[in-house]
């Protein structure tokens, strides 16, 4: 399949918009700049401490950048803090880069995939403690406050001590707490104001300042603990997000018991096992690798993969995955894949990728936010000047709302809630079988008003079965399924699978047709016994000119049951007709059904067999369009009619085969993902298993977090809103509005964590 990127589609589903400052915790992924996410990208990578957000994307782009030659020379992923210098850049020592690094507030050194974890915690662990700190001596100066002024003052904190002046200890440790709160943020907050860039540190750090220049030392401390808290919890949350996708890893066991070549049985790292080296699963082992089973029988719980809980026989010659489980039985397995190349393998790889596509929400919140932060600046000092200057108001009454102002302003909860919501929702998909290739991909089924799908294993079982052999003139029907089965024998199709699966069945000896070939859409052909033979569909036949021998009573019969017809013949006659029949699923009606009340207006079938069968089928199941006897050209045409006419068009298909019809569409989704290369690393988004029925949770999931993001930017934005006009009217305060901010950022993370529950497949 020629690789999906979307950029041909007819609506672009791919990152355009420039980030925001940020500024929240670690792993916060509100949009990086320039080459975004490449986390396989070529070149020498340095993890960063401190690259949260887009605004430490934006500084390391702008010192690091220039040196390197130029912003394009560089890629970020956000999630995990990593910055990658491309080969593609000016030579530059690794030291320097460090040092440049250094020079922003941030640190740096060579990245080391095996201490990432490590370091996320380290990085965690050392907020917490600045954290912990500040809110020990916030705490201490309120009860040293309380043993001063008595108990009843608890509920006057901020009127202080009345006219006498605050005692040095008390002020010592509210000091103290700004101190330890604002400590990781003032490097930040002075690298943007040297910008005059302003982000969420700098306005903190101001509203600090500005506090203590009144005299409000309970004040500046409470917004440099609350600050400081606020960020850990959302380092917290990110990470929960994070880790969840991670936790994807433990899937698979560490180890394997090899089988050595004298017989003998070991344990081993999975890591280390070749390819074609054979390993043994218990009953009830995890399977450490991909593999083909080579002995033995069980039953294999494919959860991890494909979300669905049902056990799947396993015998010799069937495939396993890396993280299923074994049921019942011992396997003897051929491991056909390296541990860093399984299917369970390159889903987290994906998913990690997924993260820096971002969704056009995500993009608007990010646009919003770099308007928001210097309107808010703007705005906080016309309040403090305008007042005292035009109206006469006092000067310390009207900067102390300016710094109230400053404080509800703070963008921290309507940026993180959204790359929190959209992680939460790739991990979520991830666990039901579902790989969604980024952000874009997350919102884009909910907006699915017209979607197309093939017949054979989508509508029906994809199992098809000879129903019967009707032989013309004196041909026999064991010669007709000969020559079907010689013609059909290199084919994989399921239709091929029918025939030979019934040749022997029969008995029927099986020599593979010479010079055989495929006629697209059509039929094959080939030589047997030194004579040119073909079979193919109804409109094969009629090329070739000989659509006058077939029994037209017994076409129509089978063609009107819903069932496929294949004609066998050689250059001048037609030897008989084989009939397939292909069950319809039983939940395919209630799974159109549900597509159709989740808002998707059509549901198209497009398919290479007869009109009539098709038509039968779409009767049958509910569907409302049906484009028959298409070539894959054709499937490509019929993608291009259905674009003109509705906003977001997705195409299911195999991943391979439908590719230029799945490029077309606004989205492509590929079935039956979990043994294909091509469509697990090409489509928009990849299911497992070949059950149409996670559609439907597919489009309600994405539905369900689309709905979360504007609970959450609703919730924000409503909140600030409600502060900025008590502030123009002086009825704000500021221990208030950094109480609101703190509130309101942990109810849209937990809003968002709320993603990571499971849901019922569709």
């Amino acid at each position: 399949m020629a690789p999906h990127d979307g950029h041909d589609h007819g609506k672009e589903l791919h990152d355009t918009g420039q980030p925001a400052c940020c500024g929240a915790g670690e792993g916060a992924m509100c949009g990086d700049i320039g080459p975004i996410g490449d986390i396989d990208a070529k070149g020498r990578s340095f993890r960063v401490n401190g690259l949260d957000c887009a605004e430490e994307v934006a500084i390391l782009s702008k010192i690091v950048g220039g040196p390197v030659g130029g912003a394009q020379h560089l890629a970020f992923d956000v999630m995990n803090g990593r910055m990658t210098v491309l080969e593609s850049a000016t030579p530059i020592g690794d030291d320097e880069i460090i040092a440049l690094v250094a020079s922003t507030g941030m640190s740096a050194k060579p990245w080391d995939s095996t201490n990432v974890a490590a370091d996320q915690a380290a990085h965690l662990r050392r907020q917490g403690r600045f954290t912990a700190l500040s809110g020990a001596f916030w705490a201490a100066g309120i009860a040293f406050h309380v043993s001063e002024a008595g108990t009843g003052s608890v509920l006057r904190l901020f009127a202080g001590h009345g006219s006498t002046p605050m005692p040095l200890a008390e002020a010592g440790l509210f000091l103290a707490a700004i101190l330890f709160g604002v400590w990781l943020v003032a490097p930040k907050a002075w690298f943007s104001l040297r910008r005059a860039s302003p982000d969420m540190n700098l306005l903190m750090v101001v509203a600090v300042a500005g506090a203590l220049w009144l005299g409000e030392y309970f004040e500046a401390a409470t917004v440099a603990f609350f600050f400081s808290l606020s960020l850990y919890l959302e380092s917290w949350s990110v990470g929960r997000a994070r880790n969840a996708v991670a936790a994807l890893l433990d899937l698979a066991p560490p180890t394997a018991r090899l089988i050595d070549d004298d017989g003998s049985e070991r344990d081993v790292p999975a890591s280390t096992v070749p390819v074609g080296a054979r390993f043994v699963v218990r009953g009830g082992d995890r399977i450490a690798l991909d593999g083909e089973v080579v002995s033995g029988n069980g039953a294999v719980d494919q959860a991890p993969i494909t979300g669905e809980s049902v056990l799947v026989a396993k015998e010799t010659g069937d495939q396993v995955f890396a993280g299923t489980i074994n049921g019942d039985g011992t396997l003897i397995v051929r491991a056909t894949r390296p541990a860093s190349d399984t299917v369970l393998a390159r889903i987290i790889r994906m998913v990690g990728e997924a993260q820096s596509r971002r969704a056009e929400v995500e993009q608007w919140v990010a646009k919003f936010a770099r308007i928001y932060t210097p309107l808010v600046m703007v705005l906080a000092i016309l309040i403090a000047v305008f007042p005292p200057l035009v109206l006469g108001g006092a000067w310390d009454y009207w900067f102390y709302n300016a710094l109230v102002l400053l404080v509800i302003a703070c963008p921290c909860a309507l940026v993180i809630s959204t790359p929190v919501s959209i992680v939460a929702a790739l991990a979520s998909a991830a666990r039901n079988g579902v790989l969604v290739k980024g952000g874009a991909y997350i919102e884009a089924p909910g907006q699915i008003d017209a979607l197309a799908l093939d017949k054979t294993g989508t509508i029906t079982e994809g199992k098809p079965e000879v129903a019967g052999i009707y032989p013309l003139g004196d041909y026999k029907a064991d010669d007709i399924l000969r020559v079907a089965a010689a013609l059909e024998s290199r084919s994989s199709h399921p239709l091929a699978r029918a025939i030979l699966d019934h040749a022997q069945a029969r008995g029927v000896t099986l020599q593979p047709a010479d010079d055989s070939r495929t006629v697209p859409g059509r039929g094959a052909e080939g030589q047997v016994d030194q004579q040119t033979v073909w079979l193919g569909s109804h409109r094969f036949a009629s090329e070739r000119k000989l659509d006058d021998q077939l029994p037209s009573p017994l076409c129509e019969r089978i063609e009107g049951a819903g069932n496929t017809l294949v004609v066998v013949g050689d250059q001048q006659n037609v030897w008989g007709l084989i009939e397939l029949r292909d069950r319809i699923r039983d939940d395919a009606r209630d799974i159109v059904a549900r597509l159709h009340g989740l808002g998707v207006r059509t549901v198209v079938m497009l398919t290479g067999d007869n009109a009539s069968a098709a038509q039968t089928v779409a009767r049958e199941v509910g569907i409302d369009e049906v484009r028959a006897e298409l070539l894959p050209e054709q499937k490509l045409a019929a993608i291009e009619d259905l674009v003109k006419s509705h906003d977001m068009v997705a195409m299911v298909g195999d991943g391979v085969n439908d590719a230029p019809a799945m490029a077309r569409a606004h989205l492509g989704i590929a079935m039956g993902a979990m043994g294909s290369d091509a469509a697990v690393e090409t489509a928009d988004i990849a299911l497992m298993t070949d059950d149409i029925g996670k559609l439907p949770w597919l489009v309600a999931h994405s539905r369900r977090t689309l709905g979360i993001i504007r609970q959450n930017i609703g919730l924000s934005l409503l909140t600030k809103a409600a502060f900025v006009g008590l502030t123009l009217f002086g009825m704000a305060s500021m221990w208030g509005a950094i109480a609101a901010d703190v509130g309101v950022s942990l109810l849209v993370v937990a809003n968002a964590l709320r993603l990571l529950k499971p849901t019922r497949l569709g």
